[in-house]
């Protein structure tokens, strides 16, 4: 059985993940915590193989909590959960010592996969992720990156419908509902196209996906 450590400062998502995790015999669900340093109080008294730990919390975060995790728990395995796609972020979460990142769009059976990979030794990527990294190299010229238009097509189909919303007026919150998600998950996607295309705030984003022609 994997003894399973939820960090996630949402009461909803820690509910769902327990009840996902516990309705499967491979898991123990061993704490929970509301951010990095709670779970950091409560570990010593608590046997974990894998914490599941939320990217985006206050007090500490995801990625601080990660290098603490590995300097004072290395035996830990640790499994990033997030709503954030761009490979700059999933860089610096893996280069401070995660061992996976899974989104939290996953498919159930996705997030099951990841901890098993996790607790066995290896590395996990979810599909999505893995898929853009892919799509990335394959947008590379042998001795140098092609032009920036390429960026069009490492954005995700959810990416693509916030942008020609934002493009058309709308507000994040009136975003969240025609699509039936929440402000906090339109916030990051409209974060991902910003350093996707390498610009600095909405007009400049509509602007640019008209003159690249991403828009309908």
């Amino acid at each position: 059985m994997i003894r399973v450590f939820i960090v996630d400062d949402h009461v909803l998502i820690r509910d769902g993940l327990r009840t996902l995790l516990t309705d499967n015999p491979l898991f123990e669900v061993v704490g929970e915590a509301a951010n990095g340093q709670d779970l950091l109080d409560q570990l010593p008294n608590v046997a974990a193989d894998v914490v599941l730990l939320d990217l985006n919390m206050p007090v500490l975060d995801g990625l601080a909590t990660t290098h603490r995790l590995r300097e004072e728990h290395p035996h830990l395995r640790i499994l990033l959960l997030s709503m954030m796609t761009h490979e700059r972020t999933i860089g610096e979460i893996l280069a401070a010592g995660a061992h996976g990142y899974v989104l939290k769009n996953a498919a159930k059976h996705e997030v099951v996969a990841a901890l098993q990979s996790v607790a066995a030794g290896q590395r996990f990527l979810c599909s999505e992720i893995g898929l853009g990294l892919l799509d990335k190299l394959l947008l590379l010229e042998p001795s140098q990156p092609k032009a920036a238009a390429g960026a069009g097509a490492l954005l995700t189909h959810r990416e693509r419908e916030i942008l020609q919303l934002v493009a058309a007026g709308l507000t994040n919150q009136q975003i969240a509902d025609k699509l039936f998600t929440s402000r906090r998950t339109v916030e990051s996607h409209r974060q991902n196209l910003l350093e996707k295309t390498g610009v600095s705030n909405t007009p400049a984003l509509v602007k640019y996906a008209m003159e690249q022609g991403w828009l309908q």
